[in-house]
């Protein structure tokens, strides 16, 4: 179970939110949303331990995750709303290294199967510079189909990304909260997830 406790977040001498309290357990998605500014990124970073709140808590499985270091980290994958790409490297080259980074080493074979999956096949030896936005969207986004974590984070995932793409993500989603996994996610578009809870978390 992930839980926040009285999260608060200020940046400089301003404060973008604060008492923001939820749970999520298993197969639940929680949707952050809010006007820009409001702190939505802010909230996904102290999430994955990027950043520390101004004040409160955030616990993984009833301990705090700033005393769970790896373990915590182990479980969770994120992705921010940047492609998270390498221009100077290429398109599989970009999914193995970024997995490895990540705690997991795939195959070629693996990552090819990955990206031929989320419309990518025939595109894995060209340099990440020469896709669209909406391609190397699709690359970070190939990350979901090879690690094995329970808890992913998502900061816009559907940006760029065409009605087909969408499409799959949605489907890709339902399917790990279907098998016991958590997704805390946001994005301004307007997607229809099935999920055993949802948790729709708003900032001012």
């Amino acid at each position: 179970m992930l839980q926040g406790i009285n999260l608060a977040c200020t940046r400089g001498d301003r404060e973008l939110f604060k008492d923001v309290n939820f749970s999520l357990g298993t197969g639940g998605l929680m949707q952050v949303r809010g006007p820009n500014g409001s702190g939505k990124t802010s909230l996904l970073r102290m999430l994955c331990g990027l950043s520390s709140p101004a004040a409160g808590e955030i616990l993984w499985c009833g301990e705090a995750i700033r005393v769970l270091n790896e373990d915590y980290f182990a479980a969770m994958t994120y992705i921010g709303h940047l492609s998270g790409t390498k221009d100077d490297l290429t398109v599989i080259e970009n999914l193995r290294i970024s997995s490895a980074l990540s705690g997991y080493e795939i195959s070629e074979d693996q990552a090819s199967e990955a990206l031929e999956n989320l419309g990518l096949g025939g595109r894995e030896r060209l340099l990440v510079r020469v896709l669209s936005q909406g391609q190397r969207r699709r690359v970070g986004l190939a990350r979901l189909l090879t690690c094995k974590t329970s808890l992913w984070i998502l900061d816009e995932p559907l940006v760029a990304l065409d009605a087909m793409a969408v499409k799959f993500i949605q489907g890709l989603l339902e399917r790990h909260l279907q098998q016991d996994g958590m997704v805390v996610m946001t994005t301004h578009q307007e997607i229809d997830i099935a999920a055993a809870s949802i948790v729709q978390l708003q900032l001012a």
